[in-house]
């Protein structure tokens, strides 16, 4: 069978084995990717981005909660990359695998994946509204996707 091609950041390093049982279809980040990218939507999107969002834009203001949801299946830590406006975008290091399932969202735009930032749930899931969404992404993953 023919690999398939990714557009998002480190795509090609992206396969980790999943560390947790119950999700029959996700055994790499990449499975992963492919199942957000049917859940992923308006309300999951961050709310100073939601008038943004678009069915082509899908990953655009999903990061923390893809990240942190991307650490529960296949541990590693989330890191960030300083945007203007002082916010983070969130991304994974996995086994010394760096990939960005949401960077898409910044098109042509080249991020800089090295010397940021640990990131930490307790910081990002303070916002409540964070938290809610990130729950809802997890819940709609073991609904669709999980055994």
């Amino acid at each position: 069978m023919e690999e398939r091609s990714y557009s998002f950041y480190g795509w090609e390093c992206a396969d980790v084995p999943i560390q947790v049982e119950g999700y029959p279809d996700i055994q790499t980040p990449r499975d992963l990717y492919d199942a957000l990218s049917t859940i992923w939507c308006a309300d999951t999107c961050a709310p100073r981005m939601r008038e943004q969002w678009t069915e082509e834009n899908k990953t655009l203001g999903q990061c923390s909660i893809t990240a942190f949801l991307v650490q529960d299946l296949f541990g590693g830590k989330v890191y960030g990359v300083l945007r203007p406006g002082g916010n983070y975008h969130c991304y994974n290091v996995v086994n010394g695998k760096t990939f960005d399932l949401t960077s898409e969202q910044f098109g042509d735009e080249i991020l800089s994946y090295e010397d940021n930032p640990e990131q930490l749930r307790e910081v990002h899931f303070a916002k409540e509204e964070k938290r809610l969404r990130y729950e809802f992404l997890r819940e709609e993953l073991i609904r669709r996707y999980g055994a």
